[in-house]
């Protein structure tokens, strides 16, 4: 396997995925179905909607998937949704990627309705890492964002992570405006004696949200400012870090991330590569195609024709989701990607 120089983070690395800007692709985002349970308002405020009967891809199409991918270099896999543990084989999926050596990161995102009780089967299958949803610390506020008063379970099993020793927690935070610029304070309360991280993410508009997207929509800016008056300070990122910049403060154990995709050149350090619940890949969160890989998870012997379908893609791939101009792609939502 070519090792290449990497461009952008200047590591040697055995990635073979590269795009026509010199970017490299350790890192997949594996959709495992559309289906949430819950009904955020910003992604599925009138729940999931399904159009016919859905067929997500099966374990052994995920599993020629993810050989694949590791094939070509993939060495970080995020499970997501919709919401990913719905999936009754979702511990059976964790353990064959967990199996996988040269996946040293697997990862998965998750609104955590069954993170308190299953947290501990999750890690010793394979997982090291998690991202979970709260856009609101207030248990009234986080009931009416999400229909479900479910607050206390769920940082219940941020507790119990943090207590197993992942090797990341995070908790996700969309930018609100009337919700987030609110409680600021007490998000960066709650990272003072946790060693873990909050990442507030700039609201993007989708397909079906331009609206609400009007009305919600809270620039990173605000954030950064009030960081950067408290004395907080950039970190150097990681090579297969997502795209959050991330601040620490010596008097606080955790950190904060910030994920502005309105800002300037933040395409620029583009690290990973979409596959759907259905099996398409996608370049971008906000492209304008999906290219059908199913059709090449139905044998073995198909690797070698996935691995280069998906290179080939890769001379497609546009240096920016172009989202100021307002371009939104086939995103219709947030949970037919997987966020």
């Amino acid at each position: 396997m070519e090792t290449k120089q990497s461009p952008a983070f200047g590591k040697e690395t055995a990635v073979k995925l590269y795009d026509a800007y010199e970017r490299s692709f350790p890192y997949l985002r594996l959709s495992l179905t559309e289906i949430c349970n819950f009904r955020c308002t910003y992604c599925l405020p009138n729940g999931y909607q399904p159009q016919g009967k859905p067929s997500f891809m099966s374990l052994p199409e995920i599993e020629r998937l993810v050989k694949s991918f590791e094939n070509l270099g993939v060495h970080k896999i995020r499970l997501t949704g919709g919401e990913p543990t719905v999936r009754k084989d979702f511990l059976e999926i964790i353990r064959m990627i967990g199996q996988r050596k040269a996946i040293k990161t697997l990862a998965f995102t998750t609104n955590g309705y069954q993170l308190r009780d299953h947290a501990e089967e999750w890690q010793k299958a394979g997982i090291n890492a998690v991202n979970v949803s709260i856009d609101s610390l207030q248990r009234e506020k986080f009931h009416q964002i999400t229909g479900h008063d479910r607050r206390d379970e769920v940082l219940e099993g941020v507790e119990k992570c943090l207590a197993l020793g992942f090797k990341s927690v995070k908790i996700n935070v969309v930018l609100l405006r009337g919700v987030t610029d609110v409680e600021l304070d007490d998000f960066l309360n709650y990272v003072k004696e946790r060693s873990l991280t909050v990442r507030f993410i700039e609201l993007m508009q989708t397909g079906d949200n331009k609206e609400y997207f009007e009305k919600f929509h809270l620039s990173a800016d605000l954030i950064l400012d009030k960081l950067k008056n408290l004395g907080w300070y950039e970190e150097i990122r990681s090579f297969d870090a997502g795209p959050a910049q991330n601040f620490s403060h010596p008097d606080y154990k955790g950190s904060i991330g910030i994920i502005a995709p309105y800002s300037k050149d933040f395409c620029k350090n583009c690290n990973r590569l979409r596959v759907t619940a259905k099996g398409n890949l996608r370049l971008c969160l906000f492209g304008e195609f999906g290219v059908p890989l199913r059709p090449l998870l139905q044998h073995d012997e198909q690797g070698g024709a996935l691995e280069e379908r998906i290179l080939k893609q890769l001379t497609y791939k546009k240096s920016s989701h172009f989202l100021k101009e307002g371009f939104t792609g086939m995103m219709s939502n947030l949970s037919s990607t997987g966020g």
